[in-house]
């Protein structure tokens, strides 16, 4: 069992995480935290309208936590906000309700099905996508705040 959740692709990824470190000028950063196992991710991340525009992390967490925030990584970029919500949902559906996983660009996250067997692994996994998910809403409220101030300021 343990050589099918970690399987050789998910010890490739999480040895490989792309876009990390800071963002200058992120528009939004996020941080979440497992109590559980003391997994934490940091996402900053810019939006051009809807859509991610630049994006990094800062990842400390198990095997399994790190490869999910590896393909997060690798296609978060010119995904949307709509899209990115409904991946963390899709995630948590795999994991905890023997949901079916993503298909598309991140079918990848298929190879953290067998982990649902392995429930103190859920909230490492999931920590990347929650991160993501309240950093956007981060961001969608400032840009909703600098609309309103600079119609406030027009009057």
């Amino acid at each position: 069992m343990l050589n099918d959740i970690y399987s050789r692709r998910i010890l490739e990824l999480a040895a490989d995480i792309p876009l990390q470190g800071p963002l200058p000028d992120a528009h939004a950063s996020a941080k979440a935290h497992s109590k559980l196992c003391g997994s934490t991710v940091t996402v900053h991340l810019k939006l051009d309208g809807g859509v991610v525009s630049a994006f990094s992390h800062e990842v400390k967490a198990c095997a399994l936590g790190q490869a999910s925030s590896s393909v997060m990584g690798r296609h978060v970029v010119g995904s949307t906000a709509d899209e990115l919500r409904a991946l963390r949902e899709d995630m948590r559906r795999m994991l905890k309700d023997g949901g079916e996983p993503p298909s598309g660009k991140w079918a990848e996250l298929a190879l953290l099905q067998p982990a649902r067997e392995l429930k103190s692994r859920h909230a490492s996994i999931l920590l990347t996508f929650d991160a993501v998910v309240d950093a956007l809403a981060k961001a969608e409220a400032a840009r909703t705040e600098q609309a309103c101030n600079a119609a406030t300021l027009g009057r």
